[in-house]
């Protein structure tokens, strides 16, 4: 029986994360319908702009943001959207903006995207409108599917098991079969990641649906989300396919390379921005399912690592691809260094490359919120031991802490009806106390009897270490959060119009130069934690909440040939250039212009 998530009605974000979830509300996302001609005067609403993703994309993330942070100008704006598109929907049930005629040619990836939007904004605010219009959408998609008039393609076919998220939520109230034969047909005109993952070996350097970074991504959680549909049993497919993306794409922060496919072991390759989120988003279904902390774990490094680092302070700006190693973000000219994308790709814009990511990164952090707890009967889990509070019929939790920057966390639990309470123990997690006393075990778990009011602390301490990186260098690292050498940089605006979209300032584009040396090598295998006040910035580029400090030696590394500011993929010499000296680490996040996969020298 898979873990049920608690809605925007229920957690209330606190601390750091109410901090960063109110510093994107601020920012890009929480604007987009202001700034962006694709969102402003989307075909959605009635206006002639793009009729398919970048709504239901931004949607996506925008209605939890604004039901978490009870930010009433944000919910009369996605009402207003809600509205338009209930309001649209057509007699036979179906919902997108686009002609009865030109149905069979539109790929129907936007019926699964917006099924999507309709479950988060009826799970958010209880509306029956919405309900009963994500049933309609899922008949009429079967009816059209099953009866020919329209199949999948293109998108469609690579996201099949996007329509489960709905399917599911409808399925567990009306229990009625065509569900399921929704489910089964969908799974027989999708695309089979089976037969795909051979590609995966190697970098193609072409573009194909079957390497395409998001369109695997999402399918990690393709059969977490759809087996019970199906009745077929669970066999933890994704952990198989994790093994091969990490052992040929990995990165040192749970993330695949891909821009915009797959791309081998390099820290030069890049990773899209909408595979960081969508793969979040896998992660928190596969544990909803599953239950094992393996995948909240990864979650915890995907989130406080890939999301951060490819986002500006003020979240104003993002990139398309982020790289492991990038001395420099800047629109490369000639020949990009990337697989298929162009060269503005890792530059910090409004749309760099392709608005996908632009509409769809806000879903990362309210998603992450929303998975703090889950529950199974009378079990209330903390997956995520993030500031927030759970408003529940069992119980008020409070959860107070700075993790991942501090190893405490607290709760206060004021009971209402008897229940069992657990949290997720991290692996990395050494000389762990409860209330003072030593404990040992994976999981933390406790009956609490009605009217019960109690407080749990729980502390721990982590060791930093080194990583192997899959592609062979060295990566620090502690507990979740992955370190780098951090590049200062100067930042240089560009505001300009192209293809109708204006870019200016604070939705402008910005290129990062290097100010300060990158070329190091680690020379000692010892690491020194620090920590420092968080800032109100939690993942600030300037004031890093936490540093490691190591010794580490400047070397003959190189540039990628035919590049001014790209390093070499790997160095090309480890001869030194200057004596060992001690240099601070910043978190992944923190570090715009960073240097993170290292060779080791001299290892003490």
């Amino acid at each position: 029986m898979r873990l049920q998530q608690y809605t925007a009605r229920e957690i209330k974000p606190c601390g750091w994360l109410k901090r960063q979830l109110k510093i994107q509300a601020d920012g890009l996302n929480g604007n987009l319908d202001k700034v962006w001609r694709d969102v402003r005067e989307s075909q959605w609403i009635g206006g002639d702009a793009e009729g398919w993703e970048r709504v239901p994309y931004w949607l996506d993330g925008f209605i939890p943001l604004a039901y978490l942070l009870q930010d009433e100008d944000m919910i009369q704006r996605a009402q207003k959207y809600m509205d338009a598109i209930l309001n649209s929907q057509e007699e036979d049930g179906w919902i997108c903006p686009v002609s009865r005629e030109n149905r069979k040619t539109y790929d129907s990836w936007a019926v699964q995207l917006i099924s999507k939007v309709l479950t988060v904004y009826y799970e958010s605010t209880g509306d029956e409108r919405a309900y009963n219009a994500l049933y309609r959408v899922l008949k009429n998609y079967y009816e059209l599917l099953s009866s020919g008039e329209i199949s999948l393609f293109a998108y469609g076919k690579y996201r099949w098991f996007e329509c489960c998220i709905a399917i599911n939520l409808v399925y567990n109230k009306c229990h009625e079969k065509w569900l399921c034969d929704l489910t089964k047909i969908l799974k027989e005109q999708g695309a089979d990641f089976e037969k795909a993952a051979e590609l995966w070996k190697h970098a193609l350097n072409k573009w194909t649906y079957d390497t395409h970074i998001v369109n695997i991504a999402m399918m990690l959680k393709s059969e977490a989300v759809s087996c019970d549909l199906l009745e077929e049993e669970y066999t933890d497919m994704a952990e198989r396919f994790r093994e091969t993306l990490r052992r040929y794409n990995g990165t040192a922060v749970e993330m695949f390379t891909g821009d915009e496919c797959l791309a081998g072991l390099s820290p030069i390759h890049g990773t899209e921005l909408c595979a960081v989120v969508e793969q979040m988003y896998a992660y928190e279904q596969l544990f909803a399912y599953s239950g094992d902390a393996k995948w909240a774990e990864r979650l915890e490094v995907l989130a406080f690592n890939g999301l951060p680092a490819t986002l500006s302070d003020d979240m104003w700006a993002h990139q398309y691809d982020q790289l492991s190693n990038q001395i420099a973000c800047y629109r490369l000219p000639g020949r990009p260094i990337y697989t298929t994308n162009l060269g503005d790709s890792n530059v910090f814009g409004l749309e760099p490359n392709y608005g996908c990511c632009t509409a769809n990164f806000g879903q990362g952090w309210p998603k992450l919120a929303l998975s703090a707890f889950m529950h199974r009967d009378n079990t209330i889990i903390n997956v995520l031991p993030v500031p927030c509070e759970l408003d529940a019929a069992q119980a008020h939790i409070a959860v107070s802490t700075d993790y991942p920057f501090k190893h405490s966390v607290t709760y206060e639990i004021d009971a209402r009806e008897d229940f069992t309470f657990q949290f997720r123990i991290p692996s990395f997690a050494k000389n762990i106390r409860m209330n003072g006393q030593l404990y040992a075990g994976e999981i933390y778990s406790q009956h609490i009897d009605g009217n019960a009011h109690l407080t749990l602390q729980f502390t721990f301490e982590v060791e930093p270490h080194f990583d192997k990186t899959p592609g062979g260098l060295f990566a620090a690292r502690c507990g979740s959060l992955v370190y780098a050498v951090p590049i200062k940089y100067k930042k240089a605006m560009r505001e300009y119009e192209e293809n109708k979209v204006e870019r200016k300032y604070p939705y402008c584009d910005y290129e990062y130069y290097p100010e300060s040396d990158w070329n190091y090598a680690y020379c000692a295998s010892k690491l020194e934690r620090v920590e420092h006040d968080i800032n109100a910035i939690p993942f600030s580029s300037e004031h890093p909440p936490v540093t490691l400090r190591v010794n580490a030696q400047k070397i003959d590394w190189g540039l990628e040939d035919g590049y001014e500011l790209v390093c070499s993929k790997w160095p090309q010499s480890l001869t030194p250039l200057a004596p060992p000296e001690e240099i601070e680490l910043y978190p992944y996040g923190c570090a715009k212009l960073r240097m993170t996969e290292l060779p080791m020298k001299n290892r003490q």
